[in-house]
């Protein structure tokens, strides 16, 4: 292929991706990440997953795009914001913004499909498969690859003058594209306010997260009881989830409010009150959270994360 097709190909992908809604595209070569690999292995034998079994399964297909795309040649990674349109109410219970509106798996699927729809339309038949973190795909790890940022202290991808409040995803496919250099620098520098404000010490060393401590880890993945000094000590209001991380973040303060209205916040989450969430049923949880990434926890999860907070109110508040 001609290096004209090919960059004609690769900037007609990044406009029909920009049209679609994503904020920002990049492209690497689909290719095995050993450092990558090297890093995830040394994460998993801290035991830094917890009771996420699932990050230990297929190991390959997360190190090698290959394995999840035969022949594939481009890693394509697409960034959706999710930043609130409208400031969020103060409330005694809090859910993480990614949360707010409809499930972007949801969301983001769709435009996926669409865009692969258009790569086939435009340039025939074509293998590619997107994902929105449902696979074993290594996301901020081809994010850097493909120059969209660097992963911050706080373990989350971020970049200069947006900040970190946008979905990653990953469109893998077998056509010969040009490739983004991959970003080499981090402009975290000597902060550590993330690591600082973490309530449980899941910031072990910087971009280093135990995920078994991390309190979006304890409010969806976890699915035991808590702890008394997680009831007590570490929630800070955090019902699902928790942006502690990203807020202290100084690059945040140039977050721009999202365009896409299914983010934003559904009914139930717009007037947050402690015991009225309370006292939802399992019918009415599944009702008004059908379509948000909270169903995730299920009544019985959603109910202990409740509770729980509000052991530690009737304790006199979080102890520090």
């Amino acid at each position: 292929m001609s290096l004209s097709l090919r960059s004609e190909r690769t900037q007609r992908i990044k406009e029909e991706a920009k049209r679609l809604g994503f904020m920002e595209v990049g492209i690497a070569e689909a290719r095995f990440l050993d450092e990558d690999a090297r890093r995830l292995e040394r994460w998993l034998s801290q035991g830094y997953q917890g009771k996420m079994k699932y990050m230990e399964n297929h190991f390959d297909l997360r190190v090698d795009p290959r394995k999840l795309v035969p022949g594939a040649k481009s890693v394509i990674t697409l960034l959706m914001n999710y930043f609130p349109r409208q400031p969020l109410p103060e409330a005694e219970v809090k859910v993480s913004k990614y949360a707010l509106g409809e499930d972007y798996h949801l969301v983001i699927r769709e435009k996926l499909q669409a865009l692969l729809a258009f790569i086939h339309k435009e340039f025939g038949q074509v293998e590619g498969r997107g994902f929105v973190d449902s696979a074993p795909v290594l996301e901020r790890s081809w994010a850097v690859e493909s120059g969209l940022g660097w992963v911050g202290k706080n373990g989350n991808l971020l970049r200069a003058r947006q900040g970190s409040f946008f979905f990653i995803a990953t469109l893998i496919t077998d056509l010969d594209l040009d490739f983004d250099p991959p970003t080499q620098t981090s402009h975290c520098g000597s902060c550590t306010r993330c690591i600082d404000a973490c309530p449980t010490g899941a910031i072990v060393a910087p971009a280093e997260i135990d995920g078994s401590r991390c309190l979006s880890y304890l409010t969806i993945e976890l699915k035991d009881a808590f702890l008394p000094q997680q009831r007590e000590s570490e929630m800070e209001g955090w019902v699902f989830g928790c942006d502690i991380c990203q807020d202290v973040c100084p690059w945040n303060r140039f977050a721009k409010p999202h365009e896409e209205p299914r983010f934003d916040p559904i009914p139930i989450l717009q007037h947050p009150h402690l015991d009225r969430w309370l006292e939802i049923s399992p019918e009415a949880f599944r009702s008004a959270f059908r379509h948000s990434p909270i169903k995730r926890t299920k009544w019985k999860g959603w109910q202990r994360n409740l509770r729980a907070l509000q052991s530690g109110n009737q304790d006199g508040g979080p102890h520090t």
